[in-house]
């Protein structure tokens, strides 16, 4: 049969399918059930507290075989990849930067790339991240930076953008919308920095243009 279950906040679909069992996502994503939030979120990753996801029941396989020989089955288990483009204060890539990434208690040595890039593969349930810059390549090296995994709104609600602005540096301030001036200051600030038209209004051209220079 399945049920729904109503998003909190840090969920992701790859979080609440492991929670029920699940090693693929796209089983639940997939469903008709849900082809209606598919079309609102498009990412499965980026979920609104509140949004229903439809789960299924798990559904048992059976395979045929010989009783009298050994049988290898293959598990189609999907990833969850954690991506960050680290910059400094003038917007410039730090590069080559050694980074320790700590999650869940497993901590992984990395190096960004040219353009600052890193990446990892994490646990399909991750919650939150701590990232640590090694090195003098910027000021916030060796300070700890949180990550909340699974916590970013949709780019249509207002948390979506001014996380996102804040995440891009233009300090929006707090989720809460409890700075007026500070968010119109950022989308302004925004604007011009992207050619768009300046008038402190996050409205649908600029949600997608923060959506790309975001990454989601």
């Amino acid at each position: 049969m399945g049920e729904y279950y109503t998003v909190k906040q840090g969920d992701h679909l790859s979080k609440i399918a492991k929670d029920n069992g699940f090693t693929d996502y796209t089983v639940i994503w997939d469903h008709p059930n849900n082809s209606d939030l598919k079309k609102m979120r498009q990412n499965p990753n980026v979920l609104l507290p509140g949004d229903e996801v439809f789960v299924p029941e798990m559904e048992e396989k059976q395979e045929s075989g010989s009783a009298d020989k050994h049988h290898t089955f293959t598990v189609d288990k999907k990833t969850l990849k954690l991506r960050l483009v680290l910059e400094d204060n003038y917007e410039k890539p730090i590069a080559r930067a050694q980074c320790a990434l700590l999650v869940d208690g497993q901590t992984y040595q990395l190096t960004t790339d040219g353009s600052g890039k890193l990446e990892q593969d994490i646990p399909l349930d991750a919650s939150e991240a701590y990232l640590t810059i090694r090195g003098d390549q910027t000021p916030f090296a060796n300070d700890i930076i949180p990550i909340r995994i699974g916590h970013l709104d949709p780019i249509d609600e207002l948390s979506g953008q001014i996380a996102r602005l804040n995440n891009l540096g233009y300090f929006a301030g707090q989720l809460d919308d409890s700075d007026t001036d500070a968010f119109e200051s950022a989308v302004e600030e925004f604007q011009c920095d992207n050619k768009l038209t300046v008038d402190g209004i996050c409205g649908t051209n600029t949600q997608a243009k923060l959506k790309q220079v975001h990454g989601c």
